[in-house]
């Protein structure tokens, strides 16, 4: 048990670092998709 704070740490760290990195991933994303022209969007 005296481990436990540096284990939920570790988890902490880890799985907030995985949700910045997504949300600065779709918001460049969304950014970059008002770019390109309609024509050339395969996914519309």
């Amino acid at each position: 048990m005296k481990d436990l704070g540096f284990i939920l740490a570790s988890w902490l760290a880890t799985l907030g670092s995985i949700g910045v990195l997504a949300a600065v991933t779709i918001r460049r994303a969304r950014e970059l998709s008002r770019h390109v022209p309609d024509d050339a969007k395969p996914w519309v």
